[in-house]
């Protein structure tokens, strides 16, 4: 039986790539449609469920900034549908990824790892375990680790299900602060590193070979970096960085 693939990404060369981390992933006929916004990808399920559920996509690969709007109300459309939700971003801070479990999504893996981390976590799915990247394996687990205070150890669930009760304790962990930081204390260390290469002057593609990623991950990178920063050029970018000694 083929299974039905849906991938929500602007981006075609990471639509592109995301496609054949799908094909390589797994071994059943694949269907694959991709489109490049939401409301596409409203009238795909649309088109494809109407009159039969059963015959719907059985994978959605959603980004989380699209151009018409946010992956996580698309996630949030498809409550109750029996389709594995797993977002794709660029995004592994806590104000993506928990609103993102909560919306109901599946799995979170980020586009920046290697096309073999991938393909190695989406593969998860067969076992019944959540796909996700290893670097937010790592901040999901530090959420579940007792501070010193902590009278004894929260136990970890795996599998789809586990990872779905767990959402609003996910939510309900964090604090709020009081005063906080400005925008671009926020930015992450792969944007970090990007900004300082900006700054010297190369172009995107010499960032994407210094760094090992590929050009489509540093463009999304960089406009990132310019939201956060509230820039929207080059050198508007390494001016203020180089102002509060980013780089």
């Amino acid at each position: 039986m083929t299974v039905k693939v849906l991938i929500i990404e602007d981006n075609p060369v990471a639509r592109s790539f995301l496609c054949r981390v799908v094909r390589e992933s797994f071994s059943d006929a694949m269907e694959i449609t991709e489109v490049g916004d939401l409301e596409n990808a409203r009238r795909q399920v649309a088109k494809l469920s109407a009159g039969n559920p059963e015959v719907g996509f059985k994978l959605i690969l959603v980004d989380l900034e699209l151009p018409d709007g946010n992956g996580m109300e698309f996630l949030t459309e498809l409550t109750g549908s029996t389709a594995i939700k797993i977002v794709t971003t660029l995004y592994s801070d806590d104000d993506h990824l928990f609103p993102a479990l909560q919306c109901g999504a599946d799995g979170y893996l980020l586009k920046e790892d290697r096309f073999e981390v991938l393909v190695e976590e989406l593969q998860r799915i067969v076992r019944g375990q959540p796909p996700l990247s290893p670097a937010i394996a790592r901040r999901l687990l530090s959420h579940f680790r007792p501070s010193s205070s902590d009278s004894g150890a929260m136990p970890l669930n795996s599998g789809f299900g586990a990872l779905s009760t767990s959402q609003a304790s996910f939510a309900n962990s964090r604090g709020v602060a009081l005063d906080p930081p400005p925008e671009w204390e926020r930015l992450t260390p792969r944007e970090s590193e990007v900004l300082t290469y900006l700054s010297k002057g190369f172009t995107i593609k010499e960032i994407a070979n210094l760094m090992g990623i590929k050009w489509f991950t540093v463009n999304d990178h960089i406009k990132s970096i310019y939201k956060k920063l509230n820039v929207s050029s080059r050198a508007e970018a390494a001016v203020l960085a180089s102002k509060q000694g980013l780089v």
